[in-house]
């Protein structure tokens, strides 16, 4: 599992964008989900506005409650009791709990605050989101900065990028 410190404010580009990933999953021949908290199923949305996009993506969940995370995606209920769903263990156990759910061979999940208050302690602009598949795990800690939609916005962004680079990483190793 790999973490990095912030990221770029939601006017900054990023890498990958979904018609790359939906050429890359589709060109390697894996498939893709989402679990989605504060994207409230964006992610998965901006992936199907791609051509093709059905030769990879399977589906999402959009688990905006504790309940969906539990019951859905199998995340602990000790867990998010004891750390709110604000945290880098509970992105990872989503995602986790998209590929299982979904059978997938890749998942990403998004988790946070989009504001526009901050939520059981975490200031707005705090998101995590994780990646799990076959060659590996990984979690990213966001800072974000701007509005509940910037946050949305680049927090939609660098999920999409992140789950392109770790497919893009599995297949070049």
């Amino acid at each position: 599992m790999s973490a990095a410190g912030s990221a770029p404010a939601a006017s900054e580009p990023q890498g990958y964008d979904a018609t790359a990933l939906v050429r890359l999953a589709t060109d390697l021949g894996v498939t893709v989900g989402t679990a989605e908290s504060l994207t409230g199923g964006a992610v998965a949305s901006q992936i199907v506005t791609v051509a093709g996009a059905s030769g990879c993506l399977e589906g999402g969940v959009v688990s905006y409650s504790h309940a969906v995370k539990k019951r859905v995606l199998g995340v602990p209920g000790d867990l998010l009791e004891r750390v709110s769903a604000v945290d880098p263990d509970v992105a990872l156990a989503m995602a986790r709990g998209a590929r299982r759910a979904l059978g997938v061979d890749w998942a990403v999940s998004t988790t946070g605050v989009a504001g526009p208050e901050p939520h059981d302690g975490h200031p707005v602009g705090t998101v995590f989101v994780a990646v799990s598949g076959p060659g590996g795990e990984a979690v990213e800690h966001l800072t974000l900065t701007g509005d509940r939609a910037a946050v949305r916005e680049a927090s939609v962004a660098r999920a999409i990028d992140m789950l392109a680079t770790q497919i893009s990483f599995t297949a070049n190793a």
